[in-house]
Order: structure tokens, then C-alpha cells, then sequence
């Protein structure tokens, strides 16, 4: 077991929200050559902020390129390119699977 010093903050973060333990004392132990680490201090939660992809990784004819290629409407292929990050290729696998 080591205690690993000069830690400030250790966050988890999930879908909904971040714990944050300020002021830890971390262990760090080792089971079956996997680290283990423990962690122990002053807890608080926050709230997450729901990032909103923005459009604007893509263009309008990049929606009716997909939307050509797929044969789906306008708003089904800006939906898919907003999906993958307006890559252009997953959105028209996105859409034809």
C-alpha cells in the first residue's frame, strides 16, 4: 500500500454528475497486479451540463449529401450528422444500418 502525496482534488465523473473529493488521502494498493485506489476527504456533487453537439461541424450540403446517399429526409440526415460528430461516413452507416 502507497499513499500518494500532493493530491488535491480526484473527480468522478458520470452521465448526471461529478463527485468531487477535495483535500484526498489516495492509497494506491495492488491486487493481482491490478492498482486499487481508495480514496477518502471532503465529497461534494455537481450537477452536469448536457453538452449540445453544435451543427456546425457540418454544412446544409453535407445534410443533403447524406440525405442523397441514404435516401432518408433532410431532418433524418442532420439528425444522423449531429450523431456522429458530422462525420460523413458514419452518419450514412448510422443511417443505413
Amino acid at each position: 500500500m502507497e499513499e500518494l502525496e500532493g493530491v488535491e482534488e480526484v473527480r468522478i465523473i458520470t452521465n448526471d454528475k461529478t463527485i468531487v473529493v477535495k483535500a484526498p488521502q489516495v492509497l494506491r494498493l495492488m491486487a493481482s497486479g491490478t492498482p486499487i485506489f481508495q480514496v477518502t476527504g471532503e465529497i461534494s456533487e455537481e450537477g452536469r451540463e448536457v453538452s449540445v453537439r453544435s451543427e456546425s461541424k457540418f454544412t446544409e450540403e453535407d445534410v443533403l449529401f447524406v440525405a442523397h446517399q441514404t435516401g432518408k429526409t433532410l431532418e433524418e440526415a442532420r439528425s444522423a450528422l449531429v450523431g456522429a460528430d458530422g462525420d460523413l461516413a458514419k452518419a450514412i452507416l448510422l443511417l443505413k444500418s
